[in-house]
Order: structure tokens, then C-alpha cells, then sequence
């Protein structure tokens, strides 16, 4: 998983490259939280573009990111999310919560 932080306009972004579910989460968790942490930034982006399968153990996994980065003062937003992962989203209403958001598709962050 790669992570960019743009000073400019604090915004965090993770390019999320493998598939979530409950053997990936544990690892992504600590990086994740040691990334917002680190930045404080003021906008959370993850770039599902490469995810093609998420699990329960997905959504909890944004939901305790959202949790912390609402906590900090942050607001978070999906972006390029693949059809699978968009059923999941919409039936356990992640969508209510993190708006989808437009970033570039593809390529180096």
C-alpha cells in the first residue's frame, strides 16, 4: 500500500493495492492509523482502484479509520471504488458516512 500526503491542501491519500479481508487488515490497520496519526491531515482519501474483494473485516477497517480521523478533525472520502467493492459499500451505508471523491486513476501517488 502506498501513501501520499499533500502539504498544500493536507490531504492524506492511500493507494490501497491488495485485496482487504481479515488476513490483510491487521497490517494495514497499524500503518494506516501510523500514517493519519503522523500527518493530522485535514482529508483521508483510500483509492480502491486495485482492490477487487473486501470482507466484514473491511468495513470495520474504514470505519475505525473514519472514527480516528474524525476524531483529529479529518474527513475521509473513497475514491475509484471497483463494482464489488461498491456492494459492499452501499449495503453496510459507508457511503453515508465517506462521500466518494474524484482522483486520478492509474499511476504513481
Amino acid at each position: 500500500m502506498e501513501s501520499k500526503f499533500e502539504k498544500k491542501d493536507k490531504r492524506l491519500i492511500f493507494k490501497i493495492e491488495e485485496d482487504i479481508d481479515e488476513c490483510s487488515v491487521q497490517k494495514m490497520r497499524r500503518k494506516l492509523d501510523n500514517e493519519i496519526e503522523r500527518y493530522m491531515p485535514k482529508e483521508v482519501i483510500f483509492d480502491f482502484n486495485n482492490v477487487s474483494f473486501m470482507d466484514s473485516a473491511g468495513i470495520g477497517l474504514m470505519i475505525g479509520r473514519y472514527k480516528l480521523a474524525n476524531m483529529l478533525g479529518g474527513k475521509v472520502g473513497v475514491a475509484n471504488v471497483p463494482s464489488p467493492v461498491r456492494k459492499i459499500f452501499e449495503m453496510s451505508g459507508i457511503l453515508k458516512i465517506m462521500p466518494e471523491v474524484e482522483i486520478e486513476k492509474g499511476g504513481k501517488i
